[in-house]
Parts: structure tokens; sequence; C-alpha cells
């Protein structure tokens, strides 16, 4: 499978793909390097924000939220402004992990312990401290799920009646339902741990399966609606951390990396390769 680097940019710790169909952006962040990036019309933009952000995701108003240690903030694409919009974990010492828009629009964001020192250096996760919550378009904050080690992958069905979360601290992926009121029932085990790495960030293309991005084994796994392996897809980089379909037919398929002891110069690179189905779009944020 033929795969491109889509720029020269290489981040310590890459995350959160985000692709925007109305204007044909592919929005990321490098987490440990503080700074939000948008590449639109072939154009690399780098926002510097002042915290670890874990996620970029545009709005229906024409900003941008990012998910900050302290909170979440909208910022002003052009003025580079930041406005608290809420505060979603008030837990000290946690930081946003893994963030996507279901299609009503609404945030939900899964925290967990800070694990990156301020220069950018790994700290030990010692407590399961996270959680899942959910931001509606007006800022209210919904909490879902506690005792979260390293929340990641957000998926949701066609029907929005059930959702794929994972936490990496377990090597697993869960399945839950959501109940009419919008609590989640019990999960149930829906891929556990494989040889191939542990599981980070996931896209779910047109027929349900999923794309996990298989942190410390250099590859994807495209797993079937009942959580079998489909195909393994190598990749030239050591720890892939999550994926987004875009481009204009969704059927290029953008994963982002992180650094690692390997130092393969692809590692933090975001990488882009054609694939054979196209994907489900991104959703911005209602608000």
């Amino acid at each position: 499978m033929l795969w491109n680097a889509v720029t020269a940019h290489r981040a310590q710790l890459g995350e959160g793909p985000f692709w925007d169909v109305p204007t044909q952006a592919l929005y990321w962040v490098n987490i440990a390097g503080k700074q939000a990036l948008r590449l639109m019309g072939g154009q690399l933009r780098i926002w510097q924000l002042p915290e670890h952000v874990s996620a970029f995701i545009p709005c229906e108003r024409g900003d941008a939220l990012v998910t900050l240690s302290s909170g979440v903030y909208r910022l002003d694409l052009a003025t580079e402004a930041l406005t608290l919009l809420c505060v979603a974990d008030p837990q000290p010492g946690n930081r946003g992990n893994e963030a996507r828009c279901d299609a009503q629009g609404r945030l939900w964001l899964g925290t967990m312990q800070n694990n990156i020192g301020e220069e950018g250096e790994d700290l030990p996760i010692t407590r399961r401290s996270g959680g899942l919550f959910r931001i509606d378009a007006d800022a209210r904050v919904t909490p879902l799920l506690q005792g979260l080690g390293i929340p990641n992958t957000l998926l949701w069905n066609e029907e929005g009646s059930q959702v794929h979360f994972g936490d990496s601290l377990d090597g697993t992926l869960y399945q839950y339902s959501i109940h009419a009121d919008g609590q989640l029932a019990p999960p149930r085990v829906w891929f556990g741990p494989h040889t191939r790495g542990g599981p980070d960030g996931s896209a779910m293309d047109a027929e349900g399966f999923i794309w996990n991005a298989r942190w410390d084994g250099s590859c994807l796994l495209r797993l079937t609606p009942a959580g079998e392996v489909d195909r393994i897809i190598e990749l030239p980089v050591s720890r892939p951390t999550s994926c987004v379909f875009g481009g204009p037919n969704l059927t290029t398929l953008f994963i982002t990396s992180a650094a690692s002891p390997l130092a393969h110069p692809l590692d933090g690179a975001v990488l882009a390769i054609d694939v054979d189905v196209p994907g489900k779009p991104c959703h911005r944020f209602a608000g």
C-alpha cells in the first residue's frame, strides 16, 4: 500500500486527526508540543498554545474547539484568542485525551491522568482518574464514565445507539449501548488485547469496519463489525496514534503518529494512504 507524509512536520505526539469536508482541510494536534495544526489548500498553519492540547475541532460558527489541560476552549482562528467554553473534568492533574463529535455535533471528551511533563517528557500513570464527558452546543456537561486509564477511540454506529470506546491501559476496545436518556449501559468487550501493539485512535468506514491505530505495533488493524481482524495495514512508523478518512471522496486515510525510541525517520509524521472503501465523515461541533 502506497503512503506519503503530508508535510515535513514531525510531532512528538501527533494525535486527533479531523477532516473537515466543507473546507477540505485536515486538523490535528501535537499534544506534547502544545500545537494545533491545519493543512488546507497545501498550506500548513500552526497555532502555538499555552497548554498541552489533545484535539482541534472546527465549529459550525467558524471558530474551533481546542481541548487544553485546563478546559475546553474556543479558538479564534484569525486572532488566536482563546475563550473558555467549559471545564468538563474538574479533577486536578487530569488532561484531555480522546475527543470526537457525534452526529448531533456534541463533543465527547475522554480525560486521563496527565502523563506529559512541561518539556514534553513522559510521566508515569499511577491512577485511573480519567472520565468520559459529553459537551452539548450550549456548553452543558454530562459525565458518562469514570475511573478510566487512557481513553482512546470514539466512534458511533449509524443509528447513534452504540459507541465504541477504548481504554489503552486495558488494551481493549469496548462497545456501549446508549440509553434513551443519553447515559451508557455497562460495556461489553468488543476487541481485546492483540499481539500488534495497543489500541489507540480509530476511524470507521462506510461498511462499519473500524480501522484502529496500534501504538508500538507499526500498523493499523481493520476490524469487522463483529470485532474480528479483517486485515493488517503495515506502516512505516513505530507508533501510529489515530486515523481519519478524508480527501474529496473520503478514500484517503490520514494517520497521525508519535516519536519513539526507535527514531524511525517518519515517526511523528502524518501519513496519507489511499484505500479501497470510503470512510464516514467527521462532524463539527454544533456550537
